[in-house]
């Protein structure tokens, strides 16, 4: 055997090529030697039957004795040996390097391809996947675990939902923002306070709005002014002159000047009129007559009844 049938049998693998099959004509005349015979009730037929044996071939044992030729080369050529040597010596040192260069380059492939990192791995529970001990995998099932309990308390709120903003939603489905809805309602609420405000102040006279804004501007010049206030405060005395006291003695002798104007800047009334429980004037256009209904005179004539007769009981008890 030469080395290169040496390598090719033993290193080198080839697809084996499929066998063919011969068709084979089935030569007419040539039976298998088994003759199937049916019972003929005329009896024509085994007539018929020997003279076609006595024509046809002679069969043996179901087989013909036809030559078959060998199809296989057995001439052999003598005296050049040394050239079918260095013949083969050559294939075999291309097969050689042929199976060199297949190995190195597959090599290089495996090197460069991706390198898959089986660490990562892990299948639907959380566990590495993989070939493990029980211990690791045992270790790695009480960690997933751990981590789960862990996740759940802390982030228990999150996903139950507590703690969370409720949604609403109207009837078309649609949800209602609660901070328009919210600033909405403020608004509204700011509304009516400023109305209902605007209606008091409405309800106030000029004299009221003008005493207001008088007390204003005292408390904010109070901030200026010292704890004592004592005899010589010019403003202090001023105030005190223009106040009138019933009983003061001295009053006859004060000479005040008349008002002519209001506080609100109007025209005063001078001529007499009939008092009013209020204190207020008529208006600098009245013309004399009292169109009332004689309430006013009947609650001071009331008034002044009631003082007489506790006048009159307790002077008739200083008698006794």
């Amino acid at each position: 055997m030469s080395l290169a049938d040496y390598l090719a049998k033993n290193y080198l693998t080839a697809d084996s090529k499929p066998e063919k099959r011969s068709k084979k004509r089935k030569r007419k005349g040539v039976s298998d030697g088994l003759i199937i015979a049916d019972d003929d009730t005329l009896g024509w037929s085994s007539t018929t039957a020997a003279k076609e044996d006595d024509d046809g071939p002679v069969t043996i044992g179901g087989n013909s004795a036809e030559f078959r030729k060998s199809k296989s080369n057995k001439w052999q050529t003598i005296g050049a040996a040394s050239t079918s040597t260095s013949t083969d010596d050559a294939a075999a040192d291309a097969i050689l390097a042929s199976v060199a260069a297949e190995s190195s380059a597959r090599v290089l492939a495996e090197d460069e391809a991706p390198t898959i990192d089986d660490s990562d791995l892990k299948n639907e529970s959380g566990i590495q996947a993989g070939l493990q001990s029980g211990a690791q995998v045992a270790a790695q099932i009480k960690r997933a675990k751990e981590i789960e309990r862990r996740r759940f308390t802390e982030g228990v709120a999150e996903e139950s939902g507590k703690g969370q903003e409720t949604i609403y939603r109207d009837a078309s489905g649609r949800i209602i923002n609660l901070a328009m809805k919210r600033a909405e309602a403020r608004k509204k609420a700011e509304d009516e306070v400023a109305k209902a405000a605007a209606e008091l102040e409405a309800q106030k006279g000029d004299v009221q709005r003008v005493q207001l804004a008088k007390r204003k501007e005292e408390l904010a010049e109070a901030k200026f002014l010292p704890v004592a206030r004592y005899a010589d405060d010019e403003d202090l005395n001023d105030e005190l002159k223009q106040r009138d006291r019933w009983n003061d003695p001295a009053a006859q002798f004060l000479s005040k000047k008349k008002q002519s104007k209001s506080v609100t800047g109007k025209p005063l009334y001078t001529g007499p009129a009939m008092p009013n429980r209020y204190g207020i004037r008529p208006g600098y256009r009245w013309d004399g007559v009292d169109r009332g209904n004689g309430f006013e005179k009947d609650y001071f004539a009331a008034q002044n009844k009631r003082k007489n007769l506790k006048d009159l009981d307790y002077a008739w008890q200083m008698d006794e």
